[in-house]
């Protein structure tokens, strides 16, 4: 791992400020506290409420505690090479690969063995397979999976008199609305923002739909170079030119232009409905399922044509926590039928078990999120990644990758050659793993 020898005396410092490696936690010695790491404010108050019932009956106190992303994975770095590490902890795609391979979780399998509340045939297999390694060991029990939608201000759409989104939208569609939106107001709002280096929620869904795929099911090829694989970038590009240009997004994010009515529309994941929920103008915002790709061009959404991305965070567990058996339980119950349902009951994302998730739309009153679930009758697709999937998701965003088109979306010509780019960097960091 990069940088770590100086992150561990950094993070230390970190680490007890902010409260993780405290004298009286589980990871420290103590047996009556478990902490708990997430990186997700909006999710925090839920899972507390989850951790409290468990408290109850295990008469041990769960504190839940948000690290910003990049602070997170920096205090896990360090913890992995020596430092403290919090007893309980989500775990990710872009990581979770090199941590089980390195002695840093729990191993849970006899844990499972033993756990009446836990079949993981009941769970999203995709999320499964990410948290159990090749040799059957499990590190991590899902904690949700999400779906990707589109968001739209009704108000904007009004105010320039262009049509709402329909289940039937093509991203052609979204493109000729946000076109208009764009030149109706002289440029003052963008008729949509895609922030390009979220790719779940933004233009990995329109690869899917156009029949290519950044990483293949066997994770060890790519065909981001292919004529499908070009001509999703192409409506991409497109998007981008009638769109919030990325250096306006890098500042203001597309979440803050969209909730200060400077974009009419963004795509956006599961987890972050609250968010929009509790916004100030929140009447005025409404989710359509994602447009699909109309590649067969008969005007009718075919199986293959509409994906949404899904990925599933895992809770784990500190393979150092000097309270093993509490923190699998306190992970259990977050993961049985009853944290799950909880979890969706309150809004904080829809399940990792399978069938929980409905009362996850009649969490919100007065707005429809139905969209995410119905994204899933049509095609999903797990979130790609390998072994070290951060190495050629970061290239991916620099010059020699999408920077230049991104960033110049005008030229036809930069799209196509940074295709062909992503192809060998991709094809590349997966022969260097």
């Amino acid at each position: 791992m990069k940088r770590v020898t100086v992150l561990a005396l950094v993070v230390v410092m970190l680490l007890a400020l902010a409260g993780c490696g405290s004298k009286d936690s589980g990871s420290s010695g103590g047996s009556k506290n478990i902490t708990v790491n997430i990186w997700d404010s909006n999710q925090q108050a839920g899972l507390q409420e989850i951790a409290d019932e468990w408290s109850k009956t295990s008469g041990i106190t769960a504190k839940i505690e948000v690290v910003d992303w990049d602070n997170y994975w920096t205090l896990l770095e360090a913890g992995a090479s020596g430092g403290e590490m919090p007893d309980v902890f989500w775990t990710h795609s872009n990581t979770v690969q090199l941590y089980m391979d390195n002695d840093v979780l729990l191993k849970l399998n006899d844990y499972i063995d033993k756990d009446d509340a836990i079949d993981l045939s009941n769970y999203y297999e995709g999320v499964v397979g990410l948290y159990t390694r090749s040799d059957g060991n499990v590190y991590a029990l899902p904690k949700d999976h999400d779906t990707i939608a589109l968001l739209y201000n009704k108000a904007l759409f009004d105010q320039y008199n262009v049509a709402y989104p329909t289940d039937d939208w093509t991203w052609e569609d979204m493109y000729e609305a946000a076109k208009a939106i764009t030149e109706g107001s002289n440029g003052d709002v963008y008729g949509m923002a895609m922030n390009t280096s979220n790719n779940q929620d933004g233009w990995y869904n329109i690869v899917y739909d156009y029949g290519a795929q950044i990483i293949n099911e066997t994770h060890d090829g790519t065909s981001i170079g292919s004529a499908q694989g070009k001509a999703a970038m192409e409506m991409v590009r497109k998007l981008l030119t009638v769109g919030a240009p990325q250096s306006v997004v890098a500042e203001t994010g597309t979440d803050s232009l969209f909730m200060s009515a400077k974009t009419a529309m963004i795509t956006q994941g599961s987890w972050m409905i609250n968010a929009f929920y509790t916004a100030e103008h929140h009447d005025d915002y409404a989710w359509a399922l994602l447009p699909y790709a109309d590649v067969n061009g008969n005007g009718s959404c075919d199986s293959g044509e509409r994906y949404s991305a899904y990925n599933g965070l895992g809770w784990a567990a500190s393979a150092k926590t000097k309270n093993p058996d509490a923190a699998y339980s306190l992970i259990s119950y977050f993961c049985s039928k009853e944290g799950q349902l909880k979890q969706s009951e309150l809004g904080v994302t829809m399940g990792g078990m399978k069938g929980v998730s409905e009362a996850f739309a009649n969490a919100f009153p007065g707005m429809d999120v139905s969209a995410f679930l119905k994204a899933e009758d049509y095609d999903l697709f797990f979130r790609p990644y390998t072994r070290k999937t951060t190495i050629w998701e970061d290239a991916l965003q620099q010059a020699g990758g999408f920077l230049d088109p991104w960033q110049n979306p005008s030229d036809p010509a930069l799209m196509e050659k940074a295709c062909d780019n992503a192809q060998k960097i991709i094809e590349d960091a997966i022969a260097a793993e």
